[in-house]
């Protein structure tokens, strides 16, 4: 690819971006959100059409016109909000569009077997040709996903944010899965966030800022981390927290006590006091998000009690949680946590409706001017609070929940992955965000599944394995080999 421009109204997303791709080869691409990866790669699947450049293939310029003849060239794409059909089962979801047919019939049995011969290549044999996708757990989801790309005879497999969902053993089978296509021949551009997983499984990186190329091709081995950081920001960024408060204990805001939700955990106590950071961590699957869920109201608890500020809230009651000041921060932001098409003021104002009513009338001007100081206060940007909200980056996205909660002036606030997908940069402004909110009397849970998030960001950290509190102690107390041990094994080793 070369010089690639794209221009959307009132934004120029790329400005002469260039990225050569070799065969066999992982080549990363990074970038701050909004620097322009997922329009670079959607020009490349042909879901946008470039305004400007070229693109080879096999050393011949080729015009990608329809994602079909992007598919057919052999170009895959799997993008962080995976895009497949949940009332289908997996073999349909693999050969979705190219299903193996005879005399205009479907051939069921094939498509399964055919299925079936994938996922074993993938290492998933045990997951079911014939299973409902929605049955399926994230990490499943992304390797049907794969297979879907493999079927289609892939020559270059594009993967945007693909361990987002993964705890670490299926992080290691995807880059084993990525090593065996790279083996055979296959390119993969792999975007991701995590600078570490670059170490593990890149071979060259391309980062862009602000729509352009700020370099490219450069050797994974040969370039240490604070120079790309320093690429990707204009500016060196230190990864350190925010330092922690020393306050005496003061009144605890949230008390959980023997809550349990059939079949996915249970027994669970925890405390939080106003201006405590409390960290849940453990693997996926483990039980830690249904458990804020259910402190939300989310979902309706089995057993056990949830009570702020002395008062106990009814299980299952949402309105309830976000009457007692309870706010909750999503790990599906898009999906669970934003209303994408409505514009940021509507979703900052969502939950605090009754503020801005008069005699039955909802006063937009006063919304709008609430919902400007904040995203002000929090440097949303690109400024307009009259923009969809899909139209921010994820950092930015995340921004716009926590002013949800900021306006309501919540006593307890549950995070849920807060900086997934979330740049370096962004990441410090959240994490700098949370321990301001914190300062100011808010008890705060934080479910992340990097350690060394949880223990750079909490006071204090609960261990949830298979739906049980294994260990609770101090951050101060803990390392990351530590609490790694207690997620794996349930004990230190």
């Amino acid at each position: 690819m070369q010089g690639i421009g794209k221009s959307f109204p009132g934004v120029r997303a790329l400005d002469g971006v260039d990225l050569d791709v070799r065969a066999g080869e992982v080549h990363c691409l990074l970038g701050q959100n909004g620097a322009g990866k997922s329009t670079l790669i959607k020009v490349l699947s042909a879901a946008y059409q470039p305004d400007g450049g070229t693109i080879a293939w096999d050393g011949e310029e080729v015009e990608l016109t329809t994602p079909v003849k992007a598919m057919r060239l052999g170009i895959s794409t799997i993008y962080q909000e995976l895009d497949l059909v949940p009332d289908l089962s997996v073999a349909e979801n693999v050969f979705l569009g190219h299903e193996p047919a005879k005399a205009g019939f479907t051939q069921r049995g094939l498509t399964n077997r055919r299925t079936r011969e994938l996922l074993k290549r993938l290492g998933h044999p045990e997951i079911s040709p014939t299973r409902p996708v929605r049955d399926l757990s994230p990490a499943a989801q992304q390797m049907v996903s794969i297979a879907r790309a493999l079927s289609h005879d892939t020559r270059l497999l594009i993967l945007d944010e693909p361990s987002a969902v993964l705890d670490q053993g299926e992080v290691d089978n995807l880059f084993r899965v990525i090593r065996d296509l790279t083996s055979e021949g296959v390119a993969v551009v792999y975007i991701s966030h995590r600078l570490e997983e670059i170490r593990q499984i890149g071979d060259r990186i391309t980062v862009l800022k602000d729509g352009r190329t700020v370099a490219t091709g450069l050797e994974v081995g040969d370039t240490p981390t604070s120079e790309l950081i320093k690429l990707m920001t204009g500016r060196s960024i230190e990864y350190v927290f925010p330092p922690r408060t020393e306050r005496p204990r003061s009144e605890a805001v949230l008390e959980v006590r023997g809550l349990a939700l059939r079949g996915v955990f249970e027994g669970v106590d925890l405390t939080v006091h106003a201006g405590e950071i409390v960290g849940l961590a453990g693997l996926v699957g483990a039980g830690r998000s249904e458990i804020i869920e259910t402190i939300y109201g989310a979902r309706p608890a089995s057993s056990g009690t949830v009570t702020v500020s002395g008062r106990t809230l009814r299980r299952g009651s949402v309105a309830q949680a976000v009457r007692a000041g309870i706010g909750l921060a999503p790990e599906e932001r898009k999906s669970q946590g934003l209303l994408l098409d409505e514009a940021v003021y509507s979703n900052i104002t969502v939950s605090s409706m009754s503020r801005f009513a008069k005699a039955g009338w909802l006063d937009r001007a006063a919304e709008k001017s609430r919902a400007r100081e904040l995203t002000e206060s929090l440097d949303v940007r690109p400024k307009g609070v009259e923009r969809a909200v899909r139209t921010l980056s994820g950092g930015n996205q995340q921004k716009v929940v926590l002013a949800r909660w900021l306006l309501r002036d919540c006593k307890v606030l549950l995070l849920d992955e807060p900086t997934r997908g979330v740049d370096v940069g962004a990441r410090s402004e959240i994490y700098q965000l949370i321990r301001g909110l914190a300062d100011a009397g808010v008890a705060v849970v934080v479910v992340s599944s990097e350690v060394e998030e949880v223990l750079g960001l909490a006071d204090r950290v609960l261990v949830v394995r298979e739906g049980h509190v294994v260990h609770e102690a101090p951050a101060a107390d803990l390392d990351e080999a530590r609490v790694l041990d207690l997620v794996m094994e349930g004990k230190v080793a």
